[in-house]
């Protein structure tokens, strides 16, 4: 009877970003996303970020992300 070969790791080494992290930072502000969940991270109080939320905040309205994630009105729900 042969030895099961162990499992491989998925590539760690794979630098290309995710359809998630892709979406952040086609907004132009995934500096200041990392920041704001490190903060988070670090707290856990999103309270404690004021600083940060406020920096994410200015850079997505700076890059108009506001037009960009407007929600559309769904006329089912009449």
């Amino acid at each position: 009877m042969k030895p099961s070969t162990p499992p491989t790791p998925a590539n760690d080494d794979d630098d290309t970003p995710d359809e998630w992290d892709q979406r952040i930072i086609d907004t132009g502000c995934h500096k200041e996303n990392m920041a704001l969940q490190l903060c988070h991270f670090d707290n856990g109080d999103w309270r404690k970020c004021a600083k940060e939320m406020a920096a994410f905040r200015e850079c997505w309205a700076r890059k108009g992300n506001d037009q960009r994630t407007a929600t559309v009105q769904n006329d089912d729900a009449e």
